[in-house]
């Protein structure tokens, strides 16, 4: 097992080495500031970004995979085979429109196949500062060419030595500083740590950077950490060994050389979390802090400096400040993680706009983690290498960056609408829409609309109504005082009050001023002594959906640009929530459906006891197709679990059928293998357009004798009477519904009394973004914790560990998928050996 580990550790070593070696050479080879690798993946269809050179891949989490189905250069370059250049941002918008929504930066880039089978194995992407509309002056387009050449011939040969799957990406991207970073030859160095044996592997680089002799060079992790950072050896011994274990460190370790610099050190997480696996490093010297920070320690204004990944090079005391932290416990952090308050919408567009294009980027964003604190106004100084950012108190923004009419004269200041290059009004309506395709209730719309529209504009209060049996009913309020919109929930539309005329009558109403709001309506009750009130009617295509109310805390104007967007936004908004409402009366219907079809009880037998748990996701509304069942077979028992693809009325109604057959075939006591190919022809006669994974299990409750086949189907896990837990390694099949000719082989495993056997969906094991493996060992883990514990009697209770094991999902408010679980167990007689 230790060998075969070490085998795919080092084919994994191999590949990225090849990834980062192209990504760094495309850069200076297209004057570039970002590259990086998508590869394919095990998933038909989906490419993976494998490397990302120059910028910090959280911060563009979005586009880690993409569909070589959707209208993106990446998949046009991979399907098709053929470079795709794109110079600016007016040429990606004309060819590209739903990219260029989700990246509206002034920047160029390439797309370059990298040459293998069927079509290709991947894309190597550069972007680039933009050019005018001719291709002929892009640099280096020749030279990307030759890169991606040499390392398709790589890949050829990786494949020729390891097989297809050593060249398919999965779990996330190897992110890496740019070479810029790193200038001279001592200011990073690569190396390789085997968990086995502690054998270290180091390039030249690393030597030099060390200051050590060829001879002298580390040879175990004890020698490596003594030398990267005497006297913090145990934490980087610590960091190597999680890593190892599939847990890398989120982000780079910041230790001290024995001169007093600081070094940082970047993991990259194993392949699998199974094995013991080669782990790779770099370790980066970031240099010294240039003489022009020892003037910027001076300034009363914060003054800061990230590299491209993310990393703070430099903070001075008055930014420090912000953090609570000082200045030299910042340096090599992200700035992500000691400013929370910069992350999330809308501040990661303001990020990626500075990172991609040229122009300074000015934005407002309150500092505090509870909403409730002051105003700051940032700006960002796109550089090469480092962006620079400066951050002053709001009330000190100069004017000129403001998007918006500032206060009218005697007014008190308070923060201008949120704005910058990269956020101007015109903007909005598409960072709207882009966010509003996620939400799918009347309250994530909601939510979107007060995280987005109003930093935007400045806002601080927001009420949305919506319409129904001609009545407003409130559906989301955020910054009134408690209770002051009771008296208005469920007002009809004969009332005199703004938030119902502007529905009546389909037009905006602005008032800059809450006098001039009291002077057209003297009775209606007013919130707040000053501050301004927009009343936006959400109206969808003809049809009144509700109204929109927007509170400002100070007086002000609304400019005719401002009008114009902000009545374009509510009709967002409106047809978002026409449709949220459609979709929560179709998730009614598919839910009412699918507790129909799942069983109410449990087929039982003396000697088997069984614990079945169902969790509808939450990310949305649409239900799935997950399904458990146990069946008298014979004088045994078949438990069946299955998936079918999509959400839904459709699934849940292909999941009934599904169940209906499976289950009159276990009523047959039919083999495992002929269950699954009589079902999957069926699925495929019945052509509803979705296919389902399954995993099928006769089970003999005198013997233990356990027979299975599974489809697509994660594997199930075993927990031994002795606490042992494995994966069941069983042969299987593709999912049902695709392929009539498909073979179901059977594995037969024996059941022990007292031992568990736990069949489960992926929604239980898989998040967005991880690796299903790892979601699979965390699960194995807590089988076997939850095995141990106490239960009825002093003895376990199955429903108990289905509940430990399902708690988790349970608890969470954001559970993308369905959750499925089946628990099995013989209990032992008096006739067992124990």
């Amino acid at each position: 097992m230790t060998g075969s580990g070490e085998h795919l550790g080092r084919a994994r070593e191999r590949l990225t080495a090849l990834l980062v070696d192209a990504s760094t050479d495309a850069l200076g080879a297209a004057g570039g500031h970002v590259a990086g690798v998508y590869l394919r993946s095990g998933t038909p269809g989906l490419l993976r970004l494998a490397t990302l050179v120059g910028l910090p891949g959280p911060l563009f989490r979005p586009w880690w995979r993409l569909h070589m189905d959707r209208p993106f250069p990446v998949a046009d370059a991979y399907r098709l085979g053929v470079r795709v250049v794109l110079p600016n941002a007016t040429e990606m918008v004309r060819r590209y429109p739903q990219f260029a929504a989700g990246l509206p930066f002034h920047f160029g880039s390439v797309y370059t196949p990298v040459p293998g089978a069927a079509p290709s194995f991947g894309v190597l992407t550069v972007l680039r500062p933009a050019v005018p509309d001719t291709e002929d002056e892009l640099p280096g387009l020749d030279h990307l060419g030759r890169l991606a050449e040499d390392l398709g011939a790589g890949l050829r040969a990786l494949v020729a030595e390891e097989g297809e799957a050593a060249v398919a990406w999965e779990g996330e991207p190897v992110c890496v500083r740019p070479p810029e970073l790193c200038p001279g030859p001592a200011r990073a160095g690569r190396f390789t740590w085997d968990p086995v044996t502690s054998a270290v592997r180091a390039d030249d680089r690393l030597r030099a950077l060390l200051g050590v002799a060829p001879e002298d060079c580390p040879a175990t992790g004890a020698d490596l950490a003594a030398a990267v950072t005497p006297d913090d050896t145990q934490r980087v011994l610590t960091a190597l060994r999680e890593t190892a274990a599939g847990r890398p460190p989120e982000s780079p370790l910041r230790v001290r050389a024995a001169d007093g610099a600081t070094r940082l050190l970047a993991l990259w997480p194993p392949p699998g979390a199974a094995d013991p696996t080669l782990v790779s490093g770099i370790v980066v010297d970031p240099g010294p802090v240039g003489s022009a920070d020892g003037v910027a320690d001076l300034l009363p204004q914060g003054v800061f400096c990230l590299d491209r990944s993310g990393l703070l090079r430099y903070v001075n005391p008055a930014a420090a400040r912000l953090t609570g932290r000082p200045p030299d416990e910042l340096l090599g952090r992200p700035v992500w993680e000691v400013m929370p308050w910069l992350s999330g919408s809308p501040c990661d567009d303001h990020w990626r706009g500075a990172l991609l294009a040229p122009d300074p980027v000015h934005f407002q964003v309150r500092h505090g983690d509870t909403g409730e604190g002051d105003w700051l106004a940032l700006s960002l100084h796109p550089g090469p290498d480092v962006i620079t950012a400066t951050v002053v108190p709001a009330h000190r923004i100069d004017p000129a960056v403001r998007l918006s009419s500032p206060p009218e004269p005697g007014v008190a200041g308070g923060p201008a609408p949120v704005g910058g290059p990269s956020a101007t009004p015109l903007y909005r309506p598409i960072a709207l829409a882009i966010a509003l395709t996620d939400a799918v209730t009347a309250r994530q719309v909601s939510a979107v609309v007060m995280q987005e529209l109003l930093p935007a504009f400045g806002g601080r209060r927001l009420a949305i109504y919506l319409l129904q049996d001609r009545h407003l009913y409130l559906a989301w309020e955020y910054g009134f005082p408690t209770g002051f919109l009771a008296p208005f929930d469920g007002v009809g539309l004969d009332a005199g009050i703004p938030g119902v005329e502007t529905l009546t009558t389909g037009r905006p109403l602005f008032f800059e001023s809450m006098r001039q709001l009291a002077d057209t309506y003297p009775d209606l009750a007013l919130d707040a002594v000053v501050g301004a009130r927009a009343f936006l009617p959400l109206i969808a295509s003809g049809r009144p959906v509700g109204s929109c109310i927007l509170g400002f805390d100070v007086e002000r104007g609304f400019t005719t640009e401002e009008r114009t967007v902000l009545t374009a936004l509510a009709g967002l908004i409106a047809h978002a929530m026409e449709r949220a409402q459609r979709y929560d009366t179709e998730a009614a219907l598919a839910r009412g459906l699918q507790q129909a079809l799942l069983p109410r009880r449990l087929s039982t037998h003396p000697r088997v006891e069984t614990a079945g748990r169902y969790l509808p996701g939450t990310q949305g509304m649409d239900v799935g197709g997950d399904w458990y069942d146990v069946v008298e077979a014979g004088d045994g028992l078949a438990l069946v679990i299955g998936d079918v693809q999509g959400h839904g009325v459709q699934a849940a109604a292909t999941m009934g059928q599904l169940r209906s057959v499976v289950r009159a075939f276990a009523l047959g006591d039919r083999p495992p293998d002929e269950v699954l190919s009589s079902t999957n022809h069926l699925l495929i006669d019945l052509d509803p357009g979705q296919f389902a994974s399954c995993c099928y299990l006769r089970l003999d409750p005198a013997t233990g004798l356990a027979r299975i086949a599974r489809a697509g189907h994660p594997p199930p896990l075993l927990r031994a009477p002795d606490g042992r837990t494995r994966v069941v390694d069983i042969a299987g099949g593709v999912v049902l519904g695709v392929d009539p000719r498909a073979r179901y082989p059977v594995t037969e495993l024996e059941l022990e009394p007292d031992a568990i056997l736990a069949l489960y969906t992926d929604g239980l094991v898989e998040r967005p973004g991880e690796d299903i493996d790892d979601g699979i060992t965390a699960l194995r883990l807590a089988l076997a914790r939850a095995g141990s514990a106490p239960g009825r009697r002093g003895g376990r209770s199955l429903a108990g560990v289905a509940d430990r094991l399902t708690a988790t999902a349970r608890l969470s408010a954001d559970r993308p998928d369905d959750v499925a679980l089946l628990l099995a167990t013989r209990r032992r007689t008096s006739g067992d050996h124990r």
